[in-house]
């Protein structure tokens, strides 16, 4: 389930997405596979051959995207969710809910 985004911050996202660039939503998030884990950040990008370099440049497995029709794109979570949002320098994203 998510909340803590606006349908605003979620339009923009998908057009971002669509336009091929490299896209970040971050929202609260809670799923009982991941106790304690309370916000995800979607990181999207139509151009598939883009986010899989994204990926990589990130030390990130590829094969972990989730290949949505229209908006594929790759969940960040845990320790490594701040640090990538650090090493992006999305500070908006750290503060807002507090990673």
């Amino acid at each position: 389930m998510a909340f803590g985004i606006t349908r605003q911050q979620l339009t923009e996202w998908k057009k971002q997405v669509r336009r091929g660039e490299i896209a970040y939503l971050t929202h609260y998030w809670i799923d009982e596979r991941f106790p304690g884990i309370t916000t995800v950040t979607k990181v999207g990008c139509c151009d598939l051959d883009k986010l899989r370099a994204w990926c990589r440049r990130h030390r990130l497995n590829p094969q972990y995207i989730h290949m949505h029709e229209k908006y594929p794109h790759f969940d960040l979570i845990g320790p490594r969710q701040k640090q990538i949002l650090m090493e992006e320098q999305l500070w908006d994203h750290i503060r807002r809910f507090k990673l």
